[in-house]
């Protein structure tokens, strides 16, 4: 039984941790931090919980977390890397699900994070937690810095043409829109529901701080530097992420559809729908499932990819349980095999 810590439970993706994590049959919750709520129940903060978790909030302290197998980070971008060294120090794996280790270049992290780095020393040693790409490090790694949501889907709808080296790799546009829990909890005027409700926006147009995450991530897939627009978009919904994805084909032969399906026809999250499908995020809500469709309008040039993930699930926590799996040489499945809720 792996003993998992949950640092920065009170949030949308430590609370989705904690869904998925009750029902994993090789993993027992040990302890689940949050400095403001210290001593509440977790289910008096998150009803849906009754029943199926007793512990209490307790201080992000070593004391609760020394005898973790492993511990998640799911706090604020810029908290993990003060306590992750020492973790890693006493033997505990760790998953981080901000942003803390994901860009290699301490001058860019710096840059779009405004703040120093206080564990730069752990850059190089920390893999990205894309499992579709980087399965066989995460299984050795002891530090994992889980995907970003909108770069997992940005990456995993672009692996197969940039794998096949198909595409014009200095042209490439990505429009992703995301539920409003991809904010987080936190008080935001513009996530109010009057504010968001019946309404469709872009944000970050002129640069967004997964963009380097998403250049890095393509880099490495495609062994060359990919030139990438990304336009996020805030959608009226509580969660889920549509990405459409624009590239010029300079291999007009070949079958993207097949194409897809080759690259992912082993991959237990990743269903590649048939041809001429329009994915919906509703199929995907609370899953750790990505579905997505190719097209190539009038048969042209132009590959148009769609995806869909649910950003709190696919796009972070259910994710980096697969990680886990993964580092502790579980079934990749385990835990994650639920499907998406509809209605």
């Amino acid at each position: 039984m792996i003993k998992v810590g949950i640092v920065g439970g009170t949030g949308y993706t430590g609370a989705e941790l904690i869904r998925l994590l009750i029902n994993h049959s090789e993993v027992e919750i040990t302890a689940v931090t949050s400095r403001s709520d210290q001593g509440t129940l977790v289910s008096d903060i998150y009803p849906n919980l009754r029943g199926h978790i007793g512990l209490s909030f307790v201080a992000p302290e070593m004391s609760y977390l020394k005898n973790c197998d492993l511990v998640f980070f799911a706090t604020p971008h810029g908290v993990a890397q003060s306590t992750v060294p020492e973790m890693l120090n006493a033997g505990i794996k760790v998953i981080d699900l901000s942003a803390d280790f994901r860009i290699r270049d301490v001058a860019v992290w710096e840059q779009w994070y405004g703040q120093p780095h206080l564990a730069q020393d752990l850059l190089d040693c920390a893999v990205y937690g894309l499992p579709e790409f980087n399965r066989a490090k995460i299984i050795k790694a002891d530090l994992v810095a889980c995907a970003g949501c909108y770069p997992t889907s940005v990456q995993i709808g672009l692996l197969p043409l940039l794998t096949a080296a198909c595409i014009d790799m200095n042209d490439v546009i990505a429009n992703s829109a995301s539920g409003v829990s991809g904010a987080g909890r936190q008080a935001n005027i513009s996530n109010l529901l009057s504010e968001a409700s019946d309404s469709f926006k872009s944000y970050g147009v002129s640069g967004h701080r997964h963009q380097p995450e998403i250049e890095q991530g393509l880099a490495d897939i495609a062994g060359q530097t990919v030139g990438v627009t990304f336009v996020p978009h805030l959608l009226p919904i509580n969660r889920g992420i549509h990405t459409t994805i624009y590239a010029n084909l300079v291999d007009t032969d070949v079958d993207v559809q097949a194409l897809f399906e080759s690259q992912f026809e082993k991959e237990p999250f990743v269903v590649v729908l048939p041809a001429g499908s329009h994915p919906e995020t509703r199929s995907v809500r609370g899953s750790n499932f990505c579905q997505i469709a190719v097209h190539r309008p009038n048969g042209g040039t132009k590959v148009v990819v769609l995806v869909v993930e649910d950003n709190l699930t696919k796009g972070a926590s259910g994710q980096a349980i697969q990680c886990m799996n993964l580092m502790f040489d579980l079934p990749e499945t385990s835990g994650l095999t639920a499907p998406g809720l509809l209605p």
